[in-house]
């Protein structure tokens, strides 16, 4: 449980994903924790991902967006979607899976070219385990100090389902809900989100060294 001392604590968060912001806000309402998105973001060029590992890609990019918010904190997210039956992938290309594997764009958005891709990639496979996993990193000036993640176990569906949710949410279906994450909740969606559960363990650790680390929660 996040103590006192994280009242009112504001973090800003580099992304532009309407989802992925009202995952983290979610989790941190519930801790008393403001979330905002990095001021101009959307006049900022994007640093490249280069690394192959969720955490490698999030620090990337928390310590590059922290240099623009001076005495600020500043959060970024690498998240995706592993599947079993591709060795792991896309994994840390998630976003760009239709775009690697030469599908047509269909006009009708990325996620959905995802998605269709996905499903013709899958019409062999057996075995349909997959997981969703999420790294946070924080920084401040430039350098990182805290890093979480969060996974949740699924099984990916023969065909989408739900209108709720973003990327593989109509595919992905997670036993321990009985439902595609796009059929659930918001509740539902906080309990077992990946984005939720880093989220909660990233603000677990800030209520615990609140008290020793100068003016972090200030």
């Amino acid at each position: 449980m996040v103590q006192a001392d994280t009242h009112g604590m504001k973090i800003y968060v580099a992304t532009s994903n309407a989802g992925k912001l009202a995952d983290f806000r979610q989790a941190a309402t519930m801790m008393d924790v403001v979330l905002e998105p990095l001021p101009g973001l959307s006049t900022l060029a994007a640093p490249e991902e280069y690394s192959d590992s969720f955490e490698g890609n999030a620090r990337i990019k928390a310590i590059y967006y922290s240099g623009f918010a001076p005495d600020s904190l500043v959060l970024a997210d690498d998240s995706g979607l592993e599947v079993d039956a591709l060795a792991g992938g896309p994994g840390v290309r998630s976003a760009r899976f239709a775009q690697d594997v030469g599908w047509v764009d269909t006009g009708l958005g990325a996620d959905r070219n995802n998605n269709d891709a996905l499903l013709v990639a899958m019409t062999e496979a057996v075995d349909r385990t997959a997981r969703y996993r999420c790294a946070l990193a924080l920084a401040r000036y430039g350098r990182v100090s805290h890093v979480s993640f969060g996974a949740v176990d699924g099984v990916l569906l023969d065909e989408p389902t739900g209108a709720g949710g973003f990327g593989f949410d109509p595919l992905f279906y997670v036993p321990e809900l009985g439902c595609a994450m796009a059929e659930a909740t918001p509740e539902q969606r906080l309990q077992v989100s990946h984005r939720g559960r880093a989220m909660r363990s990233l603000l677990a650790m800030l209520s615990s060294e609140c008290t020793i680390i100068d003016n972090l929660c200030r």
